[in-house]
């Protein structure tokens, strides 16, 4: 019942915890995936070693050659691969902070990510390090990182650059909007009203006038990368990111944004509108006119 399920096997097999399931879960699991003979064997393994309650989630390699303790030593450790969540609309210094604190990266690594291995290709700059759950070896630098989320990108990307193409639209131009479009919205259900409002003002060639752009060429402040901008920020922060004194988009994304923005992009909400606002319970007043507007701020904003 301790024994190795096959001794002569040298191939390692992935077996994943995600979440924090029953410990029951993930023992029936390793007899299903046959990586244990017995699971009630296996139990009492975990009791005379101390080490229930000890299993971490993420990716582990394990050889069916492997006993019911060499297995119970295996879970016990740090997992072999790591699960990072990467949420939408986070620039990539953001994903480099959590990646440097899940892989404990030294500053040097930290400081390559940001600097070397996400600016390798003009057009994957940014906004390709596609927001998503990845399961990650803990062997991978951050080189190899960046290179599985751009290939992650290009895989989910792919389906929507032939509709980017019917439109007459750069799938750049495209990831562009769609990355100041995640920033501005309150939730997902803004986002085409949103995307229309941005299309109509590059349309009458009007400038942008976006805070998420002039966040993003600000950088970080004491209370983190997204603080709000001050009116002296948009006047002194003289940069092509600044969408109050420069028209047009930005050069980069601003932003890593999910297929809801991205989508958002490619079926704008049919409006008027070339202002809006969020009031304080984050609903969206939009006006077709700038007297408009402002009669919005006076009412949504100024109480």
């Amino acid at each position: 019942m301790f024994s190795s399920p096959l001794p002569k096997s040298d191939t390692e097999e992935v077996f994943t915890i995600a979440g924090k399931p029953e410990e029951s879960a993930i023992v029936d699991k390793l007899k299903n995936q046959g990586l244990i003979r017995n699971t009630l064997a296996f139990n009492l393994v975990l009791t005379i070693k101390g080490k229930h309650d000890k299993i971490e989630s993420g990716g582990y390699f394990i050889s069916k050659n492997r006993n019911a303790w060499q297995v119970a030593d295996k879970l016990t450790t740090t997992p072999d691969m790591k699960w990072v969540v990467m949420p939408e609309g986070l620039r990539k210094e953001e994903i480099g902070e959590l990646l440097a604190k899940t892989f404990n990266w030294s500053d040097e690594e930290l400081t390559k990510w940001s600097t070397t291995y996400t600016a390798m290709k003009f057009d994957y700059i940014e906004g390709v390090y596609f927001p998503d759950t990845y399961l990650i070896p803990t062997k991978e630098n951050g080189l190899d990182i960046a290179n599985r989320m751009i290939r992650h990108f290009d895989e989910k990307f792919a389906p929507y650059l032939p509709q980017f193409a019917k439109q007459n639209i750069i799938w750049t131009t495209g990831l562009r909007l769609a990355s100041v479009v995640q920033r501005e919205a309150a939730g997902k259900e803004d986002m085409p009203l949103i995307a229309g409002i941005l299309w109509n003002r590059l349309l009458k060639e009007q400038k942008l006038e976006i805070d998420a752009t002039v966040q993003y060429a600000r950088g970080k402040t004491d209370t983190g990368w997204w603080a709000p901008i001050k009116a002296s920020d948009i006047d002194t922060i003289d940069s092509p990111y600044n969408t109050y004194k420069y028209k047009g988009l930005p050069p980069h994304p601003i932003s890593n944004p999910g297929i809801i923005a991205i989508e958002a992009v490619l079926n704008p909400a049919e409006t008027d509108c070339l202002y809006y606002l969020h009031d304080s319970n984050r609903q969206i007043h939009c006006a077709v006119t700038y007297e408009e507007h402002v009669a919005n701020i006076e009412k949504h904003l100024k109480n």
